[in-house]
């Protein structure tokens, strides 16, 4: 089969008997050329198939208007929500996302950062995998200058502009509220250290049970991937202890529904015999029976911010403008699980 010839905006001249100079201006929505031309202009691009090439017009400005973004896990309700953030704010100024996921793997990250810098994307938005423990990969934008925003996780020995939580005061928070309802005995199901959320949130915890001259009993605190497999065994670890809590902080939804899946299938009471609280207000952790408390963070706003941020930036690359810190606050929610 014959390919079609691709058509140029030297053929829309032919057509409408104007120059090729003024077709490019009316498609480009130039003042200077009249709404009514400009209408017909689209309105034939649009009959004889006409595409713009972007690739010869992205060569010309060096610009390909296009952002990347690297998160762990796109079926998280949390990251779902920051890429719906960033999306509609990008939307709006003209800009196209691309999304990849490193499923938190370090070397699946490396590959994703490397297709986008490949693919020439103008800024990259990045929450880092959980196996992160070097920067060279994320070098090749800051070392090139092309801006990258962190948001939620961030790589510290990175400049460059963060959006994260209060993870500090949560974890405080979340001990807190497990103390005043009760609990003496209250452990955490913690996320890798090498990263600052977990290890954020591990601070406050502790720091909420010396405030209260509750000890840190051995065992008590679990450091785990959060994924659900490895959320069931570490509660069911924690229960088996000779003195086991009364209250468990888990590091995310997913463990805390393997905790009361756990509890389920082994007659315990929740929050009875055992209080829980998780993290990220999951949509199933409304839903389920008993209800699970939890912390719900700005996912929406956060995509939506890094996305303002970054295209400033791109559309300021020749100004010095600070690195900024954004630490926006989260809201703990109280349902059966710890009432």
């Amino acid at each position: 089969m014959r390919k079609s010839p691709e058509i140029t905006i030297h053929h829309l001249a032919n057509e409408l008997k104007i120059s090729a100079s003024t077709v490019s201006r009316a498609l480009n929505d130039n003042i200077k050329i009249s709404e009514k031309t400009r209408q017909l202009v689209r309105q034939k691009a649009i009959e004889m198939g006409y595409r713009p090439n972007v690739l010869a017009a992205n060569l010309r400005s060096k610009k390909t208007n296009t952002i990347g973004v690297v998160v762990p896990r796109i079926d998280r309700y949390f990251f779902s929500s920051a890429i719906s953030g960033i999306e509609d704010y990008a939307w709006t100024k003209g800009f196209n996302v691309i999304i990849t996921q490193s499923n938190d793997l370090l070397l699946k990250e490396i590959n994703c950062v490397q297709t986008l810098f490949n693919n020439r994307v103008d800024g990259m938005i990045i929450s880092i995998s959980m196996q992160t423990n070097e920067d060279k990969h994320l070098r090749l934008f800051s070392d090139k200058n092309i801006p990258i925003i962190f948001f939620d996780r961030f790589c510290p020995t990175i400049d460059c502009d963060r959006i994260v939580v209060d993870d500090f005061n949560t974890g405080h928070k979340i001990t807190s509220h497990l103390i005043e309802r009760g609990c003496k005995r209250i452990a955490h199901i913690a996320g890798p250290e090498l990263l600052n959320i977990y290890r954020d949130r591990k601070d406050g915890y502790l720091k909420a049970l010396k405030e209260a001259g509750i000890p840190v009993i051995e065992g008590y605190l679990e450091i785990t991937g959060l994924t659900k497999e490895e959320g069931k065994l570490a509660f069911a670890r924690l229960m088996s202890l000779p003195n086991p809590p009364d209250g468990v902080f888990c590091g995310n939804d997913t463990t805390a529904l393997s905790a009361l899946e756990y509890c389920q299938i082994n007659n315990l009471k929740v929050p009875n015999d055992v209080a829980l609280v998780g993290f990220s207000d999951e949509p199933f952790s409304a839903v389920v029976t008993p209800s699970l408390s939890t912390v719900k963070q700005p996912g929406y706003q956060m995509g939506f911010q890094a996305a303002q941020k970054i295209i400033y930036r791109i559309k300021n690359s020749n100004s010095i403008i600070p690195f900024e810190h954004f630490i926006l606050p989260t809201q703990l929610i109280i349902r059966e699980s710890s009432k």
